[in-house]
């Protein structure tokens, strides 16, 4: 199966493939976590995802593509277990195989999550190509804002506002923000966090700040800051 997205692939995607695969790890102090995106809604091996449960998970989502090889989604959600288990190579060869033979809904998937593999990396420029390829797919989905917004906080960049906003409109219910996944719990107190600010509850984004500012990814300890410091 080939859809619209392979030309797009020839452009940014491709240029991320290249930047962020078969590379050195950059410096630690470039790395951000952002969010996973599963390909599938409910059943009992994306179930078994979302508790934690990774051997169960993994050994439902392996059945599911036994018994029909072409599933695209399952592919993708399998490859969301391996990196969440910290198989990172092993979940980019299934993510590039759902990038060429994917419908766009799993190309949406997989670019995301690509996207934050890179971004966890440290290969910035990599994970902003990925996911505005991603956004470009689908603009009514919201979960490549939603990790746009991550990556543009972390870079110090102004537009993290705006497009969780666009995110939120996006996801009214807020299924999306719901079904996100994290491979590191920073990752999910630094989308609280800037979601707490943007309500303007200001405890708590400040208390998230807090902790994120102590934690251990240097990049979201300075963005923390950045934050928690008092406007000029």
């Amino acid at each position: 199966m080939r859809s619209f997205l392979q030309p797009l692939l020839a452009g940014s995607a491709l240029l991320a493939l290249a930047a962020c695969g078969g590379q050195e790890p950059a410096p630690r102090a470039q790395a951000a976590p952002l969010a996973a995106v599963l390909a599938q809604g409910a059943g009992p091996d994306t179930a078994a995802l979302r508790a934690g449960d990774l051997p169960a998970a993994r050994s439902a989502l392996e059945a599911a593509l036994r018994a029909d090889p072409d599933r695209t989604a399952a592919l993708n959600d399998l490859a969301v277990g391996y990196w969440l288990a910290g198989r990172v190579e092993s979940a980019r060869q299934l993510l590039d195989q759902v990038l060429v033979h994917g419908g766009p809904p799993e190309q949406l998937a997989a670019l995301v999550n690509l996207g934050g593999i890179c971004a966890l990396e440290g290969y910035l420029p990599a994970a902003q190509a990925y996911l505005e390829s991603a956004a470009a797919i689908d603009p009514s989905r919201a979960e490549p804002r939603l990790a746009l917004a991550l990556l543009a906080d972390v870079r110090g960049e102004p537009e993290a506002a705006r497009l969780l906003g666009e995110a939120a409109r996006l996801d009214g219910a807020g299924e999306a923000r719901r079904t996100l996944l994290f491979a590191h719990p920073e990752g999910r107190l630094h989308l609280q966090a800037l979601s707490a600010e943007a309500a303007g509850d200001r405890e708590a984004a400040a208390a998230a700040w807090r902790e994120l500012r102590g934690g251990r990814f240097p990049a979201l300890a300075a963005a923390a800051q950045r934050h928690l410091e008092p406007p000029p």
